[in-house]
């Protein structure tokens, strides 16, 4: 690869932009803000090639849109989507954005939040399990929320009206919405049509290739889409690849991040935090908590005197999330069998050689689950006058929030009676976690003065 065309002067701006591209997918003329587009046209042919070349993905740019279309190894449920107001997609959720984005395919250039609700509910109406109810306040919430997600990439925008207004009372309320068709082709074009597809597998699949090219592409997409990338989860040959010091330096020169080594993986570290969706360390009562109860942890884990069990761990994504995916697909619907040949994807493990299957599995350290919610309730004892008020009396919940934020993390690995603790925590073992002590006064504040933080933490 080229380098070299790309002048020292401007090679921070082209970074910007791939980050910004590798994080969002979809730039559009407002999202992720106003300033994104136009440096993603600047660099268009270079970052076209480039994420084409290391990781084998297509971007298309237009006047209006930049989109991304990346190569998914395997499906992660922890990057879930999320509504204006930070709440996490539920099956329903998803199940009206995609219906939604159904309906204004076929509208015009403007609709009323009525009439898509209208046409949400007719399409609900024919799929078992789902329908939307104009009367049901759950249903207004959840049918905003995805259009609320639609409003925030540039695909709709408010031209008159309020969506809150019509969430309380859709007899009195109502929104107007010009559409952006660009826009919302932009978001859903999969790659082949889905009548002639029998699962989610085949969705997923890409055209064959040489299998070393595809095997290097995949260890750079498994740089820029997991926090940590461990020797354990991957094939012989892409373990090779992942050491070599040109493939790990092709990404940092494309994204301008800086790559950390270990004897377990590697990570990409995002300082510049336009690439990462959760930053960490940070602010706030889960990532304070996480942090305090990593110091417990590593403690625990480094306790020569009282050792902890291990226990072996395969770090290689199983295809759970597939199945049920492809479980879910009713038997009589849009995946009619109308392909002559069943599509397949291939996975990871299918490079893995023979020799490797009957090596001694990896064992990490094991924490069992009584020891992690009494720590954390030790924690809360000692510093839970300045956790946000949600949490103060809800231990149990907390626990189950840190502990998913440190699995999102790939700090550690959550098992069916505790969890197995990861290399990549023994990053942050030596943090300090400043904890502001409220003065008296400020005890007595309401809830919306709060800021729910516990202080500043730090490596």
């Amino acid at each position: 690869m080229k380098r070299q065309r790309i002048d020292a002067l401007a090679l921070d701006s082209y970074q910007r932009a791939a980050r910004v591209m590798l994080a969002n997918h979809l730039v559009t003329r407002v999202y992720p803000d106003r300033i994104a587009l136009p440096l993603i046209r600047r660099w268009a042919t270079e970052l076209r090639e480039d994420l084409a070349e290391l990781f084998g993905y297509r971007l298309e740019v237009t006047e209006t849109t930049a989109r991304l279309y990346p190569v998914h190894d395997r499906l992660d449920d922890a990057r879930p989507a999320r509504s204006v107001n930070d709440r996490v997609f539920d099956r329903r959720r998803y199940a009206y954005l995609s219906l939604a984005l159904a309906a204004l395919g076929r509208a015009g250039d403007q609709i009323t939040l009525s009439e898509l609700a209208e046409h949400v509910a007719d399409y609900a109406s024919r799929i078992e399990g789902l329908d939307l109810s104009t009367e049901r306040a759950a249903d207004r919430d959840a049918f905003v929320d995805a259009v609320g997600w639609l409003g925030a990439r540039g695909a709709l925008t408010l031209a008159d009206g309020d969506a809150g207004g019509w969430a309380s009372d859709p007899e009195a309320g109502e929104a107007l919405y010009d559409i952006d068709r660009p826009v919302v082709f932009a978001l859903f074009r999969p790659p082949r049509a889905l009548q002639h597809l029998h699962s989610v597998r085949g969705l997923l699949a890409e055209d064959t290739e040489q299998a070393s090219p595809e095997q290097a592409r995949r260890v750079r997409r498994a740089l820029v889409e997991r926090p940590v990338v461990y020797l354990d989860e991957l094939p012989e040959a892409e373990r090779a690849l992942l050491g070599q010091e040109r493939l790990v330096g092709e990404v940092e020169y494309c994204t301008g991040l800086r790559a950390e080594r270990r004897a377990e993986g590697v990570a990409l570290i995002d300082t510049s935090g336009r690439l990462s969706d959760t930053r960490f360390p940070g602010t706030g009562t889960l990532a304070q908590v996480a942090l305090l109860l990593i110091g417990e942890i590593a403690d625990a884990v480094l306790d020569i005197d009282n050792p902890v069990p291990r226990r072996p761990g395969a770090l290689t994504a199983d295809d759970t999330l597939l199945d049920q995916l492809d479980a879910s697909i009713p038997t009589a619907g849009v995946f009619a069998p109308l392909a002559d040949d069943i599509e397949t994807i291939t996975t990871a493990t299918d490079f893995v050689d023979e020799a490797t299957e009957d090596d001694e599995p990896a064992t990490y350290p094991f924490l069992a689950e009584i020891w992690v919610r009494a720590t954390v309730t030790a924690l809360t004892d000692r510093y839970g006058a300045t956790f946000a008020a949600q949490w103060q009396a809800d231990t149990g919940g907390l626990t189950t929030e840190v502990l998913a934020l440190l699995a999102k993390l790939r700090l550690i690995r959550p098992v069916d009676d505790g969890l197995l603790v990861l290399p990549a925590l023994a990053r942050y073992r030596g943090a300090v976690v400043t904890v502001r002590v409220r003065k008296a006064e400020e005890l007595f504040v309401t809830a919306a003065d709060t800021d729910g933080s516990t202080g500043e933490g730090g490596v």
